[in-house]
């Protein structure tokens, strides 16, 4: 039986608890903590309507001194939003798991960040993984569980369009989703348009993964314009204003181009005719071409993820791992 506290009861935390409460042979729910002044008291079963007596808390303390097996923090994207409660789990003798897309392969980002946390868990005997749909599969570990049947690998090209239609304001926002072409412009000069984040990690494991030496990495974003009206729950945009952004990122080993990820992201594609998918190409021997319609679905590909990682994290060597550094995940199924 594997103890585990979830930190963060979100859209991505409401999923994990699922997928625990559908595994009460394998799995133990210990505590679940999120800030959130509504949640506080309400049971995890009173969250997503089903039987979980736990109680959500923002009293992280109580729930480490239970001395969860692993903790999966679901709450940001940047190493330094997520610092707190990695360090407070990891100083708690617990492994973590976490969706942070700057997880995934933090030497990216901050190798100070990743060398300080490496040190800190193999200190305490516990491993950290940064998993998730993308980073940490599509773009990433699938080209490279790919590339096990070449012979040789000269350059990976891969693809992910998705829909943004389900996700919240937030998101909506880092994508430039309602604004002009001018906002949009102005959004990515400030930096409050970001596209996606994670390329930098999903350049640095593929490289790792191969072992190329990666001097530089190029991006743009660039606005996607809709010429017809479209809608979500949280987002109207107007003919000729952004509904989306394709963000490209290109990976460099000297002059040569080793890595092109493309992600072209958009509220209701299907409006315009644009079907959704991932797809990947290695060229080498031999040249691999993978196709997948529509995208796996992000939100339950990233918690699924997690999920799936549980039973594999408790063998992983301490310090932060990485998925490409971990054993072949694969669907961990149900024992009731």
């Amino acid at each position: 039986m594997i103890r585990v506290a979830v930190w963060g009861t979100g859209m991505m935390g409401q999923g994990l608890l699922g997928y625990i409460l559908d595994r009460p042979g394998q799995v133990e729910l210990v505590g679940a903590i999120d800030i959130d002044p509504a949640k506080q008291g309400m049971t995890v079963g009173e969250l997503l309507g089903r039987e979980c007596p736990v109680k959500i808390t923002s009293d992280s303390q109580a729930v480490l001194a239970t001395r969860p097996d692993v903790v999966c923090v679901l709450t940001a994207s940047n190493l330094q939003e997520i610092t707190d409660p990695v360090e407070a789990s990891v100083r708690a003798g617990a492994n973590v798991i976490g969706i942070a897309e700057t997880l995934a392969y933090p030497w990216a980002s901050d190798p100070e960040w990743a060398e300080r946390f490496s040190a800190l868990a193999k200190e305490h005997g516990v491993s950290i993984l940064g998993t998730g749909i993308n980073p940490g599969f599509v773009l990433d570990a699938l080209p490279i569980a790919l590339s096990s049947v070449c012979l040789r690998v000269d350059r990976i090209e891969a693809s992910r369009i998705n829909d943004l239609s389900p996700f919240g304001p937030t998101v909506m926002a880092s994508q430039g989703v309602g604004t002009t072409v001018e906002e949009f412009e102005r959004g990515v000069a400030d930096g409050s348009i970001v596209g996606h984040i994670g390329f930098q990690e999903s350049v640095g494991l593929i490289g790792r993964a191969f072992g190329w030496t990666i001097d530089r990495i190029e991006e743009t974003r660039a606005p996607i314009v809709t010429s017809v009206a479209r809608e979500t729950s949280c987002a109207k945009v107007a003919p000729g204003d952004v509904c989306g952004c394709r963000h490209v990122a290109w990976g460099y080993s000297g002059d040569e181009l080793k890595i092109e990820l493309v992600h072209p992201q958009q509220i209701r594609p299907e409006a315009e005719g644009q079907d959704t998918g991932d797809f990947i190409r290695i060229f080498g021997e031999p040249n691999i071409v993978m196709s997948n319609q529509p995208e796996i679905p992000g939100g339950k590909g990233t918690y699924a993820s997690v999920g799936n990682y549980l039973p594999l994290i408790g063998a992983a060597p301490a310090g932060i791992v990485t998925v490409v550094d971990m054993p072949l995940p694969r669907f961990w199924a149900p024992i009731l």
